[in-house]
């Protein structure tokens, strides 16, 4: 019997590829991407419509001093690029990031292992400062955690300034994209995944875990905390013990005790 073509080695390439696009957008976002020749450039789109002001040019001297492909789009086919036509100012850029994928297929490899491997994620649930976005990355990249979840909507998205607070530990983090973090969670309860949210009401403590059973750690909102949604799907609550009559922690700094906790 033969595969079919979604069974195909071409089209699992081609689709893991495609995965792996991260699109930003916004003339300086796109321009400072452009200027930094660590990222891995794939293609830069511009709406036809675009005035050929000095962005523009230097925009397109750079993708053709480095030989990125340049495609040309009306309006609409510019903001379906994008997905936000009233900020994307005529551009967006294709990031091509060799660890940015999708929570499906991370579950999908993981049902495809014969056997069964511990693994640690962290998610994150309104995560909607820039800044602490990429302290997390950085941290869970240097902790040796296997990977982040980061859903499309509701937190800080991918941009230079991520980038940057990253570090560039970006580009060695894997991060999996979800459309919503309550339905993904969901999907990695039913493989047996343990889903821990840190609130600083829990009766337990992140010293109390134990056992080899994967693990998700839930990282909220740095003013609300995890949603009651997302709240709703985590099998356990777990706290970091503070002293001092200090009532929390900066979301970057908890990402660091998580990720580093078992360093010795």
């Amino acid at each position: 019997m033969k595969d079919s073509p979604q069974d195909s080695k071409e089209y699992l390439q081609k689709r893991a590829f495609f995965d792996s696009l991260l699109t930003i957008y916004g003339r300086k976002p796109v321009l400072e991407a452009l200027e930094d020749l660590s990222l891995p450039v794939h293609k830069l789109h511009l709406a036809d419509s675009n005035r050929r002001d000095q962005l523009i040019a230097r925009m397109e001297q750079l993708a053709t001093e480095r030989q990125i492909e340049i495609a040309r789009w009306d309006r609409k086919g510019l903001s379906r690029i994008s997905k936000n036509a009233r900020q994307d100012q005529g551009v967006a850029l294709d990031l091509a990031l060799p660890h940015y994928g999708t929570t499906e297929a991370f579950l999908a490899e993981q049902s495809a292992r014969k056997e069964k491997t511990k693994y640690e994620l962290l998610a994150l649930d309104g995560i909607t400062n820039p800044q602490n976005l990429g302290m997390i990355i950085r941290s869970a990249c240097a902790g040796g955690m296997d990977g982040i979840i980061l859903p499309r909507k509701g937190c800080a998205q991918i941009d230079p300034l991520v980038i940057k607070a990253s570090t560039g530990t970006l580009f060695k983090m894997r991060i999996l994209r979800c459309e919503k973090l309550a339905s993904a969670l969901t999907e990695f309860q039913q493989q047996g995944v343990r889903i821990c949210g840190l609130s600083s009401h829990a009766q337990q403590t992140l010293s109390d875990l134990g056992g080899d059973a994967p693990t998700i750690f839930v990282l909220g909102n740095e003013t609300r905390g995890v949603s009651e949604e997302v709240a709703r799907q985590c099998t356990q609550l777990l706290r970091i013990p503070m002293h001092n009559n200090v009532e929390s922690l900066n979301v970057a700094v908890t990402a660091a005790l998580i990720s580093f906790r078992h360093q010795r």
